[in-house]
């Protein structure tokens, strides 16, 4: 992005910003002592202004170096939380606002006063400020335990697949998925180590990784080689690459440089102990029958799409179970389930939920929902399936609220 460019959203961004801030000050000055007044005043928009002006130089930092550095990534994380903070306070001020509104209205036309009398707009009032403020402490309580802990918050979700032609020998067969470790965004080693082993201790008779083990470079995986190479599962582990994978989010000082990444990263799946699938496909046998795995390159709309499924095909036939890894769910609306060779489950990952988002089991809501169809969990549609894993690491945002890292676990069963 040019300069100028950057400075244009630089301005729309605190303009942003400061609409937000001067609606949530509309709440705060009812709050304020009268002998606080001025003070107070100077104190919010001192603090308020200084920490605008810090996330606006946050993003135009992000947007010429092309990259989230750990500074970058504290400042996303802060202007997550007080967006998100704010937002819910300026629900409440402006459900008021329009109450006031029509109030106003309402006494104007029923006492039948011209316009040159004028009405009565009525004041805000203290309880619905106090109300704002407090119910804004559980977003705000939910993005600090996010950031601090809920990240490194594992949790294993299993899942049971039924197919009526799913080989015999295979009824039962378990296979434990990761997806998204974006090695790059950890710090705390010991909890990614505490990660891989409840992953490695679910013992399944399959292990596959569905993409972006990296953020940007290679190397980022090393510290952790020895946590996720502890991994092992009787039918192999299998991996496949991610939009992240390719290095394409990152400056490099020559074409040739990037190819090394590339080369290099193929390495670490080696020394990780995965069968990295480059289109292609795998046998898995058991009691002489067998089913498919095929592993694609990244494939999804709006990112780039390497992955070549009729390749991935090459000598699979049509009533053959099969299994595949595609990083991108936007691969299984778009070319899997529509494919005439039935490919019976897909597994994926990319979307995160967002890392942000409500789970319960009568509602779900993500920001993923508007950009992604399916963006967690298990879908289904004319007997295909799909399971979008919801990410074991994070990126951008160094925290993750409602959507927790997850370790899959799917049994495939006949019936």
């Amino acid at each position: 992005m040019t300069k100028v460019g950057g400075i244009i959203i630089i301005f729309i961004v605190l303009a942003v910003l400061f609409f937000l801030n001067w609606y949530v000050y509309q709440g705060v000055k009812t709050l304020l002592p009268v002998a606080w007044a001025s003070r107070g005043k100077f104190a919010y928009w001192l603090v308020s202004g200084g920490i605008s002006l810090w996330i606006g130089l946050t993003f135009f930092r992000i947007m010429q170096e092309g990259k989230i550095s750990p500074t970058s990534q504290q400042s996303l994380n802060l202007f997550l939380t007080i967006s998100v903070t704010q937002l819910t306070v300026i629900a409440f001020l402006f459900g008021e606002d329009i109450f006031r509104g029509l109030s106003a209205t309402w006494s104007y036309f029923s006492a039948g006063l011209s316009s040159d009398d004028g009405g009565v707009y009525p004041g805000r009032r203290k309880f619905i400020s106090q109300l704002a403020f407090s119910a804004a402490v559980i977003p705000f309580t939910g993005f600090v335990y996010g950031i601090v802990k809920g990240k490194y918050d594992f949790r294993t979700i299993r899942k049971t697949i039924y197919f009526p032609d799913l080989p015999e020998a295979f009824d039962g067969f378990t296979i434990t998925q990761l997806s998204d470790i974006h090695a790059g965004s950890f710090t705390d080693m010991e909890a990614v180590k505490k990660g891989a082993a409840l992953a490695a201790s679910q013992k399944s008779d399959l292990f596959v990784f569905t993409g972006d083990l990296v953020n940007h470079r290679a190397d980022e995986i090393e510290p952790m080689l020895e946590a996720f190479a502890q991994i092992r599962a009787p039918f192999g582990q299998y991996s496949i690459l991610g939009n992240h994978d390719y290095g394409d989010y990152s400056s490099w000082p020559s074409p040739e440089a990037k190819r090394a990444n590339f080369e290099q990263l193929k390495q670490k799946h080696k020394e990780l102990g995965y069968d990295l699938l480059l289109d292609e496909n795998r046998v898995l046998e058991k009691s002489g029958q067998r089913i498919r795995l095929l592993g694609v390159e990244n494939w999804g709309v709006g990112f780039q799409s390497k992955g070549d499924l009729e390749k991935s095909l090459s000598g699979v036939a049509e009533e053959e179970f099969k299994i595949l890894l595609s990083h991108d769910p936007s691969h299984w609306d778009e070319q899997v389930k529509k494919h005439p060779k039935n490919i019976h489950l897909t597994l994926s990952g990319h979307t995160h939920g967002m890392q942000f988002g409500i789970e319960t089991p009568l509602f779900r809501w993500s920001p993923a929902q508007y950009r992604y169809p399916n963006w967690a969990g298990l879908v289904a549609e004319a007997g295909k399936y799909l399971y979008v894993n919801r990410g074991f690491g994070f990126h951008a945002f160094s925290g993750r609220v409602g959507i927790w890292p997850e370790i899959t676990v799917i049994e495939l069963r006949r019936g």
